[in-house]
C-alpha cells in the first residue's frame, strides 16, 4: 500500500492533492487500486470530490490531460514527454498530451533579484546595463528576461523559478513510488511501463533543472556546426551562468512561428533543407541532436540562415542506434522483411506476444512500403505505422529512439510549413547512406572484430577463476537458485491472508464456546470475569475477521 511505500510524511499532504485531482477527474477507482484513499483516511484527510462536473463527460485521454494541467508543472513536463511516447499511447491520446503547454505566470522580478544577486556573485546592476524586469515568457521551471552587458551585447537571462527543486523532488519521489505500486496492483497497466516512463522522466527532468548542463549541450552542438555558417546556436555566457542562470546571447530573428511573415529575402525551400539537413547530421552523423525543435525553438536570420535555441532537452543515438535506423529504411525499399523485423525486436526488447503473428504484420508492413524508392518514402506516415504496430503488440521503444521518432516528425511538419513538397526522406537518404558505409567500412569491421575478439579472451581467461569460484561456494553450502514467479508469490499473499482469516475466525469461535461455559459454571466472580473477557476479545476479533473481508473485497 502507498502508506508503507511513503515511508516519510513530508509527501502525506502532496498525496492527497493528488488523489482529490485523481477523484474530480473520475479515477477514483485508480486511487482505490493504487491504496492512496487508504492511505489518506488512516492520516485522518478527507478527499474533497467535488469537481468540474463535465469532468466525467469528456473522453479518457482528455480527462487525463486535464487532470495534468491542474497537478502542475511536474506533471505538465510528464505529460509532455508521454507525447513523445506513440509506441506506448494510442494516436488520440498524443493529440491530448500535445495540448500540453508549459506555461506560468511570471514571478515578480523583485521575488527573484536575490536569487539572481547570488548567482552573478553581485547586483545585477553591476553586471549589465540594461536589464528588462518584465520578462519575456515565463515556464513551469524558468522565466526568460532581456538584459544588455556594459559592452552593449543584447543577451538574454534564463532564471529558474525560486524554490522549484524541492517541489519537483517531491513530485518525482511520489511518481517513483506510484509507479512502483501500479506494476505491482494493477496488471492492466503494465504494459506501459510506468517505471521505465518515470526514470526517463525524472532524468530528463533533473536535467533540465540544471541550465549549466543546457549550456553545455549548447556548445557541443555549436562546435559540431563550427564549419556551418547558415546554423546558429547562441553563444554562452559562462561567466554568469550556473545551475540556475544561463546567460546566452539574444537571437535577433523571426520566430519559427511566425513562418507568415517571412519576406521576400527568405528562400523557404533553401530554409527548410538547411533545417533538415541540420537535425538529420545532429542525430545520424553526431549522435547528439536537440530532442524538441519545435516552432518555438527555432528562428530565421538573414542569408537564409537558421538559429536554435533551448537545448533543455536533447537525446542520443550511439552508433549502433544510428545503423538500426538506416537498416530499417533500406529493409523496407529492398522488401526485407526478416532485417525490418530483426530491427524491430532488437529495438522493442522482444515480443511479449504472438511472434508468428508479429512477423505476419511486418510482412504486410513491408509490402506496403514494397518499390517505394528511399526518397520517396513518407517518414511520417512510416514511423506512425511503426510506432503502431509496435503498441498493437505490447512491444515499446527505448527512449532515444521515441526521442528520434518525434523529432523526426516535428521536422516534418517545420519543412513542410516552409515548403508544401518538403520532402525528409529525400534529405535523409545522403546520410543513412553514409552511415551505411560508414559501418561496412573496413577499418569499423576491423575494430569491431578486434574488441570481439578481446572480450572472448578475456572472458575464456576468467572461466577457470569463475568456476573455481562457483566450486567454493557450492562446498561451503552457500550455493542458492531463486526463481521469482510473480503470480506465484501473489498467490502466496493470498493464501497467507486467508490462513490468518481462518485462524482468527478459529480462535474467536474457541473464544466463544469457552466464555459461554465459563459463564455457566457458578464458581465465584473470577470466572464470570474471565469469561466476560473472552466475550470481549471474541467481538474484536470477529470484527477483525470481517474489517479485512471487506477490505479484501474492495
Amino acid at each position: 500500500m502507498l502508506w508503507e511505500a511513503l515511508g516519510a510524511a513530508r509527501d502525506l499532504g502532496r498525496v492527497h492533492d493528488i488523489a482529490a485531482v485523481l477523484i474530480r477527474y473520475g479515477f477514483g477507482d485508480l486511487v482505490q487500486r493504487l491504496g492512496m484513499a487508504n492511505a489518506l483516511e488512516r492520516a485522518g484527510k478527507a478527499l474533497h470530490l467535488k469537481g468540474p462536473p463535465h469532468a466525467v463527460r469528456l473522453e479518457p485521454a482528455e480527462r487525463v490531460r486535464q487532470a495534468l494541467e491542474e497537478l502542475g508543472p511536474t506533471f505538465v513536463k510528464l505529460g509532455q514527454i508521454l507525447a513523445t511516447r506513440a509506441d506506448l499511447f494510442p494516436p488520440e491520446w498524443i493529440v491530448e498530451f500535445g495540448k500540453l503547454q508549459d506555461a506560468a505566470p511570471a514571478v515578480p522580478f523583485d521575488a527573484i533579484r536575490a536569487q539572481i544577486a547570488e548567482d552573478l556573485g553581485e547586483a545585477p546592476e553591476a553586471v549589465f546595463a540594461e536589464l528588462d524586469t518584465l520578462p519575456l515568457a515565463a515556464a513551469s521551471l524558468a522565466q526568460v528576461h532581456r538584459a544588455r552587458l556594459a559592452d552593449g551585447t543584447p543577451v538574454v537571462l534564463k532564471v529558474r523559478r525560486p524554490g522549484i527543486r524541492p517541489v519537483i523532488e517531491a513530485d518525482l519521489r511520489l511518481l517513483g513510488r506510484l509507479a512502483e505500486i501500479m506494476e505491482a496492483e494493477a496488471p492492466d497497466l503494465r504494459r506501459y511501463r510506468p517505471r521505465e516512463v518515470v526514470r526517463e522522466f525524472a532524468h530528463s527532468l533533473r536535467r533540465e533543472l540544471d541550465f549549466s548542463a543546457e549550456g553545455r549541450n549548447a556548445e557541443r552542438i555549436a562546435a559540431s556546426f563550427a564549419d556551418h555558417p547558415e546554423i546558429v546556436v547562441p553563444r554562452i555566457h559562462w561567466q554568469w551562468t550556473g545551475e540556475r542562470l544561463n546567460v546566452q546571447d539574444w537571437i535577433d530573428g523571426i520566430p519559427g512561428r511566425s513562418v507568415a511573415v517571412l519576406g521576400a529575402g527568405f528562400d523557404r525551400r533553401l530554409l527548410a533543407r538547411r533545417g533538415a539537413d541540420a537535425v538529420l547530421k545532429m542525430m545520424l552523423e553526431d549522435g547528439f541532436f536537440h530532442a524538441d525543435p519545435h516552432q518555438g525553438n527555432v528562428f530565421y536570420l538573414p542569408d537564409n540562415r537558421l538559429a536554435f535555441i533551448d537545448f533543455g532537452m536533447v537525446g542520443r543515438l550511439p552508433e549502433v542506434r544510428r545503423y538500426e535506423v538506416a537498416q530499417l529504411m533500406h529493409g523496407l525499399v529492398d522488401r526485407d522483411a526478416g532485417a525490418v523485423a530483426e530491427v524491430l525486436l532488437n529495438w522493442s526488447g522482444g515480443a511479449d506476444g504472438d511472434g508468428d503473428a508479429l512477423h505476419a504484420e511486418i510482412e504486410r508492413f513491408v509490402d506496403d512500403y514494397h518499390g517505394v524508392a528511399l526518397k520517396e518514402l513518407d517518414f511520417g506516415a512510416m514511423l506512425g505505422d511503426v510506432v503502431t504496430m509496435l503498441r498493437e503488440h505490447g512491444l515499446a521503444l527505448p527512449p532515444d529512439l521515441a526521442l528520434m521518432i518525434k523529432a523526426f516528425i516535428t521536422l516534418e511538419g517545420l519543412g513542410r510549413q516552409l515548403d508544401p513538397d518538403f520532402d525528409i526522406a529525400g534529405e535523409a537518404a545522403p546520410f543513412l547512406k553514409k552511415v551505411l558505409l560508414a559501418h561496412h567500412a573496413p577499418a569499423a569491421i576491423a575494430g569491431r572484430g578486434w574488441r570481439g575478439l578481446v572480450a572472448a579472451v578475456d572472458m575464456l581467461a576468467g572461466l577457470p577463476r569463475d568456476f573455481g569460484r562457483l566450486l567454493r561456494t557450492a562446498r561451503r553450502g552457500s550455493l542458492r537458485v531463486e526463481v521469482d514467479v510473480p503470480p506465484l508469490k501473489a498467490f502466496g499473499e493470498r493464501l497467507d491472508r486467508a490462513a490468518s482469516r481462518l485462524t482468527m475466525g478459529i480462535v474467536t469461535a474457541a473464544l466463544i464456546v469457552g466464555s459461554s461455559i465459563a459463564l455457566t459454571v457458578d464458581r465465584g466472580d473470577s470466572v464470570s470475569l474471565i469469561g466476560l473477557f473472552g466475550f470481549v476479545g471474541a467481538v474484536l476479533g470477529g470484527l477483525w475477521v470481517l474489517v479485512s473481508v471487506w477490505r479484501g473485497g474492495r
